[in-house]
């Protein structure tokens, strides 16, 4: 049975403890290595458990599977991140949403290979959105409205090269431009009043509002 929202808890570096507050009650979570944990942490009750389990605690694993969560276990040696495993049992959830909460902290290239992850093909039947630290990251493919505050920061990110970019309600305009990879044209835009509308004709744009750390 489809599901409307499934939220999906990085490994690695924890989530903001206000990350609680985005996950909708009784959805599916699923949990990436000692995402376990953090999902704990933060109250909500893990649906399945990804990874190696090299960084989560033995007895967190072993106690959520006593309790009735599904646990994949995969070797350490293997060709994608806890994370991208995780995203893939989401995704197979046939969700309409996912809702990825993760840290900032840790590993650069494990920061870098999260965002990209967010922008995959493999994702694209689902709206998806992400929590990383006091960052909002939203995955804009067609077009989406972003909500957001008057004056608040977001700069879009292309995903390769996204064609035909155009925005509405943003201080600076953008109006059916190509955005490179490597690019810094949408860097630090502003929000005008609390809604902004971000349309891309093709390609896969990041729309990320940095937000200030709590």
């Amino acid at each position: 049975m489809p599901e409307e929202v499934v939220v999906v808890v990085s490994g690695g570096a924890p989530p903001e403890a206000r990350a609680a507050m985005t996950a909708p009650l009784g959805a599916p979570v699923v949990a990436a290595d000692n995402g376990l944990e953090h999902a704990l942490s933060l109250g909500l009750e893990v649906t399945v458990a990804v990874g190696d389990f090299d960084s989560a605690a033995p007895e967190a694993v072993a106690t959520v599977e006593a309790s009735g969560t599904r646990i994949e276990r995969h070797p350490e040696e293997k060709d994608a991140t806890d994370l991208e495993l995780a995203l893939d049992v989401a995704i197979a959830m046939d969700p309409a949403r996912l809702l990825v909460l993760a840290g900032d902290g840790g590993r650069l290239d494990h920061l870098l290979s999260t965002l990209l992850l967010l922008g995959s093909e493999r994702y694209a039947s689902a709206e998806v959105d992400a929590l990383v630290g006091a960052a909002r990251v939203h995955v804009v493919r067609g077009s989406r409205t972003l909500e957001g505050t008057p004056g608040e920061l977001v700069s879009l990110l292309p995903v390769g090269r996204a064609d035909g970019v155009t925005t509405e309600g943003l201080v600076y305009p953008l109006r059916s431009e190509t955005l490179e990879a490597g690019t810094s044209r949408g860097v630090s835009n502003v929000f005008e009043d609390g809604t902004a509308r971000v349309s891309v004709e093709h390609g896969v744009l990041l729309a990320i509002r940095p937000g200030e750390p709590k």
